[in-house]
């Protein structure tokens, strides 16, 4: 009998999407294979103490539903106010109530999760787990560093600029006037540094826009402001590691002016057209450009890539990658897989299998020249 692999899945953390990292959890959880895996829940508060015992995924939805401030004395969890280190979670060396695990499946979307940290802690640790590692991570988690390595690659990107949060606060009229002249309106405004259209806006004059940075600060300190077109957005999953393949493309329709947060968790009425109807030769193009745009920032396992693509032009632009796409029942990272012929299932098993492969691959690098000299 073949031994069953511990895969812990990390959910919730630090960041805006908390709650929508519960429900893609939570989705994953129910979907991997329990002949061939134990799963481990691993929660990460809004605090950042870690829930390793017990059931975190109701503590922390139990948290998320309640507007009481939570108390982790009256948690049926193990909690902790620093993270794991390397002997409790490495496999064999159970301490203080967390389990040990062979791979991690970070589900955490946004910043402390999303963006590196976790993974160099995972790193630090020597833990397999699954997706970009900690440079892939923090570049495609940063939208502006991102589209700078995209236009130096010559991949195709409307227009932006950064406007760091310290500018905005001591030099607003400057910081006006310069959006204006260089983007002009209709923009968006976000935080650089988060997903899920969270702390977005879309601008159409000149006097929404200290709004729409006002909001934007309150969740980053870099903000990207670019060209708002008119556009159709177009997703490709793109999997692997060093030789990574892109799905079947996918069409996101909102029924709100934008795909914001609401279109995207609480309006049904929002349209997922898989197949994207596009021309043959523009799905090519746009496969190549999501495969590019994965290698350019050294992404592993797992990315969506989100394009638009002008409806006057039919230009196709990179807008960004999500290492951590949703993997919620209606997210499209699996769905264009499954229409690409991998279902949910073994796609998590590919995605495990990847991580595996890839911690193999890092372990060939040598820590001692000493023979060399």
């Amino acid at each position: 009998m073949v031994k069953k692999l511990k895969v812990g899945v990390l959910f919730g953390g630090r960041s805006g999407e908390h709650e929508v990292s519960l429900v893609s959890a939570a989705s994953v959880m129910n979907a991997l294979d329990k002949t061939k895996y134990d799963i481990v829940p691993l929660g990460i508060s809004k605090a950042g103490r870690w829930l390793t015992g017990g059931e975190p995924m109701k503590s922390l939805q139990a948290q998320a539903d309640s507007d009481e401030p939570w108390d982790p004395e009256r948690s049926p969890v193990v909690s902790r106010d620093l993270v794991p280190s390397r002997m409790e979670l490495v496999p064999g060396t159970e301490r203080a109530g967390i389990p040990h695990v062979d791979v991690i499946f970070p589900v955490l979307h946004g910043p402390y999760g999303e963006d590196g940290t976790v993974q160099g802690l995972l790193e630090l640790a020597g833990i397999p787990y699954v997706g970009a590692g900690v440079l892939g991570s923090a570049l495609a988690m940063d939208k502006a560093a991102a589209k700078d390595i995209f236009r130096a690659r010559s991949l195709p990107c409307t227009d932006s600029m950064l406007v760091m949060r310290w500018d905005w606060e001591k030099n607003p009229t400057n910081v006006l006037e310069r959006v204006e002249s260089r983007i002009g309106y209709p923009c968006f405004v976000k935080p650089a540094n988060l997903g899920s259209s969270v702390g977005v806006s879309k601008v159409h004059e000149a006097f929404g826009l200290p709004a729409a940075l006002d909001l934007a600060v309150r969740y980053d300190r870099r903000l990207l402001v670019e060209k708002a077109i008119n556009a159709r957005e177009i997703e490709c999953s793109v999997l692997g590691n060093d030789r990574p393949i892109a799905s079947v493309l996918g069409e996101i329709v909102p029924k709100r002016e934008f795909y914001d947060y609401i279109a995207k968790y609480h309006d049904s009425s929002t349209d997922l057209i898989i197949p994207a109807d596009l021309p043959a030769e523009k799905v090519v193009e746009i496969q190549e450009f999501a495969v590019q745009a994965f290698l350019a920032l050294d992404c592993a396992g797992m990315a969506r890539a989100d394009f638009f693509v002008c409806r006057d032009t039919g230009q196709a632009y990179v807008n960004e990658l999500n290492t951590i796409p949703g993997f919620t029942s209606v997210s499209m990272y699996p769905k264009l897989w499954e229409a690409s012929g991998l279902p949910y299932a073994e796609l998590l098993d590919r995605l495990i299998e990847l991580a595996l492969e890839r911690h193999q691959d890092r372990r060939r690098m040598s820590t001692s020249h000493g023979s060399e000299i």
